[in-house]
């Protein structure tokens, strides 16, 4: 096992870690830019390195900052979280270049599922099902125009190496394709310096669901059910829930099937999530995340089990404690994020918090790394608390999730609390009847 461990972000999710590695005897190493000196994970941390200055790529990002932090420290592995460098191929590669462990998948498993073409093909020959769409990069108005004709609109244009709805459009006929098509090449070139786009079958009223998959590096995975996560604003997740309202048990047991046995058939090594579209009971794959995600402690929550100490158990060699015949699913889970914004625009809005109080209770968990007198930097994403609760059954769970929201304090700042109370109120939340699209058409109507 790891005598010391460096974590290679900041806010709730470097304090999930940190509290993992502390339970199990793991010293940790904090990194921080010089707007974070007074972070929570900086606090927490047996050791704290400044990297750089408030800007992501000269701290966060600055893939030389973060080696020589494990160098001073002594730290022999790297928990990446989410967000930042925990997708970034090339990171792991030095990561391993200098005899470091990365806590996460191989640099090769990271490189074929960022790139969502290659990441299509892998899964299409591993039996997973994908949405019909172009074989690989649409390089031409033309080509478009021709695919486009042989799927049926609407199209939904996509970047090979997008993410988080930048480099995608959608058109819905042949007049709309040209705008849709250069602008999405635009987005993708400017947003990841990649101009490549690829061309998907537009699916009306999908749910997102996805499927948390884990391996063991060796031949071996299970999977830990679903999280529907379709309650979305320009495609950012807002509210997420597990098990799924609209899944039983017969088609979460074949769905995570097919995708255990395909993360297996190539060794994949840690946690990762196989997000799909699904529509009148079909699955479409979209893309995998090689890594953590946001809404894992719903998962951790209706299963009962720790994903971070998993993680970090198998990137230390040990065998996989998860097993499949064991993991049952105990009740409902839901999943809010709470973000500094102001509404109804949801600006961001940093600044002083002047007064915060955390819910608590039985099955009530607030991931967050904020406190009384904290100061909320302009530099990051605007998520500062991560609302999770716990019951015997979906409306106790959404009772407990109201009642939590009640006792909610963040003074100083504006937040999104008021829409998930405002969601809570709202008949097809509570009878778990909602899509993709459902939140902005909510929203442009409220």
């Amino acid at each position: 096992m790891f005598e010391k461990i460096l974590i290679a972000n900041r806010g709730e999710i470097a304090l999930r870690v940190i509290r993992a590695a502390k339970e199990m005897g793991i010293e940790t190493v904090a990194v921080h830019s010089t707007a974070d000196s007074d972070a929570m994970h900086v606090r927490m941390a047996d050791e704290a390195i400044c990297i750089g200055p408030p800007t992501s790529n000269k701290s966060y990002l600055s893939i030389p900052a973060i080696i020589s932090a494990c160098e001073i420290t002594g730290a022999q592995a790297i928990h990446p979280g989410y967000g930042f460098l925990s997708e970034n191929s090339k990171f792991v590669q030095i990561i391993e270049d200098h005899d470091l462990k990365f806590i996460g998948p191989t640099a090769e498993h990271i490189r074929i599922m960022g790139d969502k073409i290659t990441a299509k093909e892998t899964m299409r020959k591993l039996g997973v099902p994908c949405v019909p769409g172009s074989p690989g990069e649409v390089d031409s108005l033309e080509l478009a125009y021709e695919i486009a004709e042989k799927i049926g609109y609407p199209i939904i244009i996509k970047a090979t190496a997008g993410g988080g709805g930048r480099g995608m459009k959608v058109a819905t006929s042949k007049s709309e394709m040209s705008d849709a098509f250069i602008t999405a090449r635009s987005e993708a070139n400017s947003n990841f310096g990649n101009p490549a786009v690829y061309l998907e079958k537009y699916l009306g009223t999908p749910r997102h669901i996805e499927i948390q998959v884990f391996g063991d590096g060796a031949g071996n995975a299970v999977y830990l059910g679903e999280r529907d996560c379709s309650l979305q604003r320009r495609h950012q997740k807002v509210f997420e829930e597990a098990p799924g309202p609209t899944i039983n048990n017969e088609v979460r047991q074949n769905i995570g099937k097919v995708c255990a046995e395909a993360v297996a058939s190539i060794n994949y090594a840690g946690a990762g999530t196989i997000e799909f579209l699904y529509e009148n009971n079909e699955f479409y794959f979209i893309e995998m995340n090689t890594r953590l995600q946001v809404e894992h402690p719903i998962t951790e929550a209706i299963y009962g089990v720790d994903l971070v100490k998993e993680q970090i158990r198998i990137a230390a060699g040990l065998p996989m404690q998860l097993i499949q015949e064991n993991l049952k699913v105990s009740g409902h889970a839901i999943e809010v994020r709470i973000n500094a914004e102001k509404l109804p625009n949801f600006s961001p809005c940093p600044g002083k918090i002047t007064q915060f109080h955390a819910p608590g209770g039985l099955g009530v968990r607030l991931d967050s790394a904020i406190y009384d007198g904290y100061v909320i930097p302009p530099y990051y994403d605007s998520l500062i608390a991560k609302l999770i609760v716990h019951a015997e059954d979906r409306p106790a769970a959404l009772s407990r999730l109201k009642r939590a929201l009640g006792e909610l304090i963040v003074d100083g700042v504006d937040t999104t609390i008021p829409l998930f109370n405002s969601l809570l109120n709202n008949e097809d939340i509570i009878k778990g009847n909602y899509n993709i699209h459902w939140l902005e058409n909510w929203l442009d109507k409220s």
